[in-house]
Order: C-alpha cells, then sequence, then structure tokens
C-alpha cells in the first residue's frame, strides 16, 4: 500500500524545525508590522525620508505605465476620430451653408433697413410732401419714359409736382386722375430740368434723351469746365424743383456739356414722395407766357 502524503511533522526533526522557524518569522513580521503601522499613525513623519526614496525608485515604472497608457488613448482618439470626421465634415458644410444664408438675410434687412431710414427722411426734410406713394410701374422699352403712382387728385396730386426718391429727382406729374398719376421721368426725350455744378454752380440744361442717360448742355458755351464725376443739382430755376436736389453725375464729356447718369434710377425706386411747386407763380407766369406766345403765332399764320 502506498505511504500516506499526510505525515506527522514528527518524523523528522528537519521539518519541524523548519516548521517552527517560519512560524517564528511570521510572528515576527506580524509583530513588526503592527508596531511600524502603530508608528505611523502616531508620527506620520517618521518614515518621510524613506517614501522618498521609494518613490524614486517606483516613479519610471508609473510613467512607463501612464506612456503606454497615453498612447493607447491616443490611437484610440485617432481612430476614433478618422470614423468620425466624415460625420462631422458633413455637419460642418450644413453649419457653413446656413450661416451664409444667414449672412444674406441680414445683409438684406441692413440694406432694407437704410432703405426705409431714407424714406422717412423724405418725409422729416424742408418741405412738407403731398404723398408718399409707391411708383407702380414704367415704360420699358420706349422713346418716351413714364411712371405711374397710386395717388391722384383726390390726395391732393396736382400737375406740375416734383416726384422724388430718397436719392435724387424722379420726375414730375404730368397727368392725374382720380387715384393715380403719370410721371414725366427726367429720361423721356421731351423733360428739361436747369441745374447747376454742385461744387461751382455752373449753369446747365439737363435733357432726357429717351434711353435712360441725360444730356448735360451748358448755358455758356466756350471752354467746357465739366470733368466725368460732376454732380449736378437742380437750380431752382423755372419754378418747378427746389434748388439743391440730385440729378446726376456726368459720365461722358462733350464739346457743348456732356453726358450724365440720373442718380435716382427708376428702375431701382420703390416709394417716392410728391412735393408741392417749388414757385408756382413762376410755373403760372411762364405757362402765361407760352399760351400768349402760341396765340401770337397762331394770329400771325
Amino acid at each position: 500500500m502506498a505511504p500516506s502524503s499526510k505525515r506527522r511533522t514528527g518524523f523528522s526533526k528537519k521539518q519541524q524545525y523548519s516548521v517552527f522557524t517560519g512560524y517564528l518569522f511570521a510572528s515576527f513580521g506580524a509583530v513588526l508590522g503592527l508596531v511600524l503601522l502603530g508608528l505611523s499613525l502616531w508620527q506620520p513623519s517618521t518614515f518621510q525620508p524613506l517614501r522618498g526614496p521609494a518613490n524614486d525608485v517606483v516613479a519610471p515604472v508609473g510613467e512607463a505605465t501612464a506612456a503606454v497608457r497615453s498612447g493607447g488613448n491616443s490611437v484610440w482618439d485617432t481612430v476614433s476620430g478618422y470614423w468620425r470626421a466624415g460625420s462631422q465634415n458633413a455637419a460642418l458644410r450644413r453649419e457653413v451653408k446656413i450661416a451664409r444664408i444667414r449672412l444674406a438675410e441680414a445683409q438684406a434687412q441692413a440694406v432694407e433697413n437704410e432703405r426705409l431710414k431714407a424714406l422717412l427722411g423724405l418725409t422729416q426734410g424742408e418741405v412738407e410732401p403731398v404723398a408718399v406713394t409707391r411708383l407702380v410701374g414704367s415704360t420699358a422699352s420706349s422713346s418716351r419714359r413714364f411712371a405711374y403712382v397710386g395717388k391722384g387728385f383726390a390726395d391732393g396730386i396736382e400737375v406740375g409736382m416734383p416726384v422724388h426718391s430718397e436719392r435724387g429727382v424722379v420726375g414730375r406729374i404730368l397727368e392725374v386722375a382720380r387715384g393715380s398719376a403719370r410721371v414725366l421721368l427726367l429720361t423721356d426725350s421731351e423733360s428739361q430740368v436747369p441745374v447747376q455744378r454742385a461744387s461751382d454752380q455752373t449753369i446747365a440744361f439737363a435733357r432726357g434723351r429717351g434711353d435712360g442717360l441725360l444730356r448735360i448742355q451748358l448755358i455758356n458755351l466756350g471752354l467746357n469746365p465739366l470733368e466725368v464725376g460732376d454732380v449736378f443739382v437742380t437750380s431752382g430755376a423755372g419754378g418747378y424743383y427746389r434748388p439743391g436736389v440730385a440729378v446726376a453725375v456726368l459720365s461722358e464729356v462733350t464739346d457743348d456739356g456732356g453726358i450724365a447718369r440720373l442718380i435716382a434710377d427708376p428702375s431701382a425706386t420703390n416709394y417716392v414722395m410728391i412735393e408741392p411747386i417749388y414757385e408756382p407763380l413762376a410755373v403760372e407766369a411762364s405757362g402765361v407766357r407760352a399760351r400768349d406766345e402760341l396765340s401770337q403765332e397762331e394770329l400771325a399764320d
């Protein structure tokens, strides 16, 4: 029969001594641990000189572990960022498109605010307007240039009244109905407005050409002093328009004056102000003279 694996220690003196020594060291270690534990709780500063070298010993191991952990996190972040890049780019593109739309809306709103402020300034000028109304239409392709407004004699509108936008002169009332009126634009071939250069009051006439431009004709012929970029305003002569209202900017110099672009372009005008005639008596007197001259011509014939 095989011998039992659980043999008593009493059969070997060497084994007995080994067991006794193990118990002795275990007891000594336990007692030493209790003593050190009690000392660390009673006076924690006692082991401070030992903690420093111990930290120096384990620091390289901790740094290596931290480096491995950081590298692993970086690799994971790189991989996960690569997988998320597509969706993030798509989201950013959508945000950019929306931002551009909002920017365009804000710019349009700013332009509209500026236009409304300028329109508000029409009613706060030196002359109280008869009416502020919308320019409802204009001729597109014709040598005659007319526009229409949604006000008539029921609103106090009369023939000859000047029509202004926030930028300058548009024309004057040519015909009046009860709820509407026709405007003779400055660019019409039958339109003629006394003007002066804003810088030095050089007198001239602004005549419509029927093609959207004005011909500036100097009264005093001779050396032409005009230059491209000169601004012309109403002079007040004739009695229809009050002086100092913007009319045109010179774009080309000719022998007797120049060609000018209208400042208040009717195609870009929404609202206009209709003012009373600047000097009604002067307009009436000129009308009487014109009728008398016509009568004399008829009698002579």
